[in-house]
């Protein structure tokens, strides 16, 4: 029989006694439980009691740690929230490994060669490889987390963003996932979660954080409070120029004004084209768009991606 076939006959019986001892299985079913698992044991021919083999099936993890992680990688969702989501939006939960996961040779070796095409800014070659770790150790952080790399590295911030909420749920205490999701999350415009995952990232590192992760903090805490500001500019604005009821006129100097021209060309809804005044009036897009022609270096204060 084969030896995976094993370990995992091994997995589930750790699972089951587990589920008996947390009270997720009613005390009056456990003699169905023993039956169960000693019937798995015979069949398969395993010891449960071999604490070493046990060991050598599942290392620090559980049966339970690897699904939630297989659930996520195929996109299953549930009601908790993922770790420093600034979101209400429904994710996947994940048990948190009770220590390092074990490495294996192919799976390492696989990660190395994707550390040399990231030097050599092969990113799709890296992203190849990182999968092929992943796929052999799927709860490992690091392999997730260096995949988040090369997808931010190749501007594919959504999936960079999927990858280090992985590794940060698979092991909270490894940092650089943490500073990879603040990374990805502020590209992807969430500040908040942004300065979530650098706060997260902080804490777990002690000492007050390295460097690079208050900077990182700093710098998406500063868009955060630059977005507040301006949402309250904008309602101020809105309180002290309320807009006429009609006509394309009204703007000083007989010039038409621009949420009238809107509503002529269709704009404000019911279908039509989008509410061009309420776009060019509004104070932060047209800072958002000003900042970005003005200075195509904004993100150069975000750290930078090292890989492990």
């Amino acid at each position: 029989m084969a030896t995976s076939q094993k370990r995992l006959a091994l997995a589930i019986i750790d699972f089951l006694s587990k589920s008996l001892n947390d009270g997720t299985i009613a005390s009056e079913d456990t003699e169905s439980i023993e039956i169960a698992k000693s019937c798995i044991a015979d069949t398969f021919h395993v010891d449960p009691n071999d604490q070493a083999a046990l060991k050598d099936a599942i290392g620090d993890q559980s049966l339970l740690t690897i699904y939630g992680v297989y659930e996520k990688l195929k996109g299953k969702t549930s009601t908790a929230p993922m770790p420093g989501a600034s979101s209400n939006k429904p994710t996947t939960s994940t048990p948190k490994p009770s220590g390092p996961t074990p490495t294996n040779p192919e799976a390492e070796e696989f990660k190395s060669q994707g550390n040399k095409a990231m030097q050599q800014k092969d990113y799709p070659k890296a992203i190849d490889l990182y999968t092929k770790a992943i796929n052999l150790s799927p709860t490992n952080p690091i392999y997730l987390s260096n995949r988040a790399a090369a997808y931010s590295a190749s501007n594919k911030h959504a999936e960079a963003c999927a990858d280090a909420e992985l590794a940060t749920s698979a092991d909270p205490k490894y940092t650089k996932a943490w500073s990879r999701l603040g990374l990805a999350r502020f590209v992807l415009g969430d500040a908040k979660g942004s300065m979530e995952a650098y706060q997260k990232g902080i804490e777990y590192e002690g000492n007050g954080g390295s460097e690079a992760m208050k900077k990182g903090y700093k710098t998406a805490k500063e868009k955060v409070e630059e977005e507040e500001k301006e949402g309250g500019d904008d309602e101020m604005e809105r309180a002290a120029s309320p807009r006429g009821a009609g006509g394309a006129g009204g703007g000083g100097g007989g010039m038409p004004d621009l949420a009238g021209l809107a509503s002529m060309l269709g704009g404000g809804g019911g279908g039509g084209m989008p509410d061009l005044g309420a776009l060019m009036n509004n104070p932060m897009f047209a800072s958002m768009a000003q900042n970005m022609m003005s200075n195509p270096d904004a993100l150069q204060g975000m750290p930078t991606l090292r890989l492990v």
